[in-house]
């Protein structure tokens, strides 16, 4: 299910950037259809998220489920990040705070994530 989960989120970010590029050359059609498939793909990050979390809650001891419940909640706060940017330039404003909420969840959530919990990528 981490594999799973990883290539659901490298899927987001590569539709994350392809949907700001149709925004900014104004190609609104395009940009709206990839900015709906990513919100299915949040669909399926939320799912295999959910059972990662679910796997730490039912087998790991506290200090780690804590780490898992905030890596989860950071995950949450990034799609939001993710969709606020998103949403501000369609609407031409500016998104400089929703940016700053980006990289700070993206941080947290690639150190809990590969760094702090045991079942990132093993190799």
């Amino acid at each position: 299910m981490t594999h799973m989960h990883i290539t659901s989120w490298v899927i987001a970010f590569i539709l994350f950037i392809l949907v700001i590029a149709m925004q900014d050359r104004e190609n609104v059609k395009n940009g709206k259809i990839l900015h709906m498939i990513l919100r299915l793909d949040y669909l399926f990050i939320l799912y295999t998220g959910g059972d990662l979390l679910w796997n730490y809650i039912s087998t790991s001891e506290m200090p780690i489920l804590a780490e898992a419940i905030t890596k989860g909640i950071a995950g949450i706060w990034l799609i939001a990040a993710m969709e606020m940017i998103l949403v501000k330039k369609g609407k031409r404003k500016s998104a400089k705070s929703a940016w700053v909420q980006f990289w700070i969840a993206l941080i947290i959530v690639l150190v809990l994530g590969f760094i702090r919990l045991p079942m990132g990528v093993q190799l």
